[in-house]
């Protein structure tokens, strides 16, 4: 194999087609991406685990099987996955502190990811148990964003954002329970995608956080994000939620038909401030009229949210609650995690039921906007990236009052359990990235990637990428 003709800060689609035009190897790419990750975590920290020894003997056995002939939709590509799934051999602290044992087995979107021939680089930071938007713990210090260091990548899936927009890894596995791939997406620039729920198995949990978190993608790409979703997409036959299964990449090829687009800068009630930020306000517009010049008819619209706050607490907070039993010395989590354990124990029995049987009735009430619009744009944040720190040190109803003025338009299709993207929507006077969110009802994937693609070839919001990313080794060199 000759390894002379990679692009520099290669993308997932440039890479399989790279490895299976025999212009460069699995162990060359993988090698690069080590260099990369060693170069970055200094400053931007975004890795728990770098799995080096392991990573190169996977790149080894996935070259001689691209000699052999073989063809897998990931073989010999470096990948990360998020701290919250198991990786043979690797532990799973979720963000917390103290001596977790190794795991035995992958978790099912990880097993996915290895049958598709991806090599598993290592593990991306979170902060404890991903329960804020920011990535930031006693655990393992701050984790940056690749735009500026002086700010967080968002959270909770921030480690996979700073990775893949930093160009350590061409795309990485998060989750999403509160918008933990799609606010990180936004602050960092990234196509963030919040499947429908079961899409990608939460396996060894049968549904995760009480059905609000589901496995997501982080690309810098559509396409990338696409090949990325199908690939680590389908059921355990232990998983409680089973979609019928979709082509993501077949989706992004098809240009979209004229779509009725509401555009809403509501948010629902949670009896706290929220103040959108004119930047980001501006931002959104701009995309609505992106989009009205692509053809598409946008019209100002509100989803009717109605109570649906009443119902989110009860599940998250159970969740932590669940996963801290877990935890090996609960007296080194954060405070918040420990009062969030309280509300949970408060709340998870008949206030859990009562919010899991409101389910299907703000389906129908959300779901009616759908009746005469295919999309909800949103603003993915109301606020650009925050500084680091800028939360640290809150008690825990500060932090939820801060983190929800800063993000309160993610969450709800967590508790609806349907699909959304995050597409780029630009930067602020100071160089920071902003995002949209592209909203359907049950499994809409193929109609946002179609929508999200075509926006991606009017935008170009792939080229520009943050200084950072300039400053680590070329793939090419």
């Amino acid at each position: 194999m000759s390894d002379s003709a990679v692009p520099t800060a290669s993308g997932l689609v440039d890479m399989v087609g790279a490895l299976a035009e025999g212009t460069v190897s699995a162990r060359r790419l993988a090698e690069e991406a080590l260099r990369r990750i060693a170069a970055a975590q200094p400053e931007l920290n975004a890795f728990r685990i770098v799995r080096a020894e392991a990573a190169l003997a996977e790149a080894d056995a996935a070259d001689r099987r691209l000699t052999a002939g073989e063809r897998l939709p990931l073989l010999g590509v470096p990948l990360a996955v998020k701290d919250d799934m198991d990786v043979t051999g690797e532990p799973t602290a979720f963000g917390c502190a103290g001596s977790f044992a190794p795991k035995t087995a992958d978790s099912e979107a990880v097993r996915r990811l290895r049958a598709a021939g991806a090599v598993i680089v290592g593990k991306t930071q979170t902060p404890e148990l991903g329960q804020w938007p920011f990535t930031e713990g006693e655990a393992f210090g701050e984790t940056r964003n690749p735009w500026n260091p002086a700010y967080t990548p968002g959270g909770s899936s921030g480690g996979s954002a700073a990775a893949v927009a930093a160009g350590l890894v061409p795309a990485a596995l998060g989750s999403d329970g509160a918008g933990s791939v799609r606010i990180p997406a936004a602050w960092t620039h990234l196509v963030g995608v919040k499947p429908q729920r079961g899409r990608i198995s939460t396996w060894p949990e049968p549904e995760s956080f009480h059905g609000l978190t589901v496995n997501g993608v982080l690309a810098r790409t559509v396409a990338d994000a696409a090949l990325l979703l199908d690939a680590a997409s389908g059921p355990h036959p232990g998983d409680l939620h089973r979609p019928a299964r979709i082509s993501a990449v077949e989706a992004t090829r098809r240009t979209p038909r004229r779509l009725r687009i509401a555009l809403s800068f509501a948010t629902a009630f949670t009896a706290t401030p929220k103040f959108l930020d004119p930047e980001v306000r501006s931002a959104v517009e701009r995309l609505a009229a992106r989009l009205e010049s692509l053809g598409h008819e946008v019209i100002p619209e509100d989803p009717r949210y109605g109570p649906i706050g009443l119902t989110f607490v009860p599940r998250a907070t159970s969740g932590v609650r669940d996963w801290v039993a877990r935890v090996p010395d609960p007296a080194l989590l954060d405070p918040r995690t420990h009062e969030a354990v309280r509300t949970g124990r408060v709340l998870g029995g008949l206030a859990l039921r009562a919010s899991r049987r409101a389910e299907t009735v703000l389906r129908r009430r959300v779901g009616e906007v759908f009746d005469r619009f295919d999309v909800v744009l949103t603003p993915t944040t109301a606020t650009p990236p925050l500084r680091i720190g800028a939360l640290a040190g809150l008690g825990a109803m500060a932090t939820d009052r801060a983190m929800i003025a800063a993000c309160p338009y993610a969450w709800t299709w967590n508790v609806l359990g349907w699909p959304g993207v995050n597409i780029p929507a630009g930067l602020t006077a100071d160089g920071l990235p902003m995002g949209a969110q592209l909203l359907g009802p049950a499994d809409s994937e193929p109609l946002l990637l179609g929508l999200a693609a075509q926006v991606e070839a009017a935008q170009g919001w792939a080229a520009v990428r943050p200084d950072r990313q300039a400053s680590l080794p070329d793939l090419d060199g």
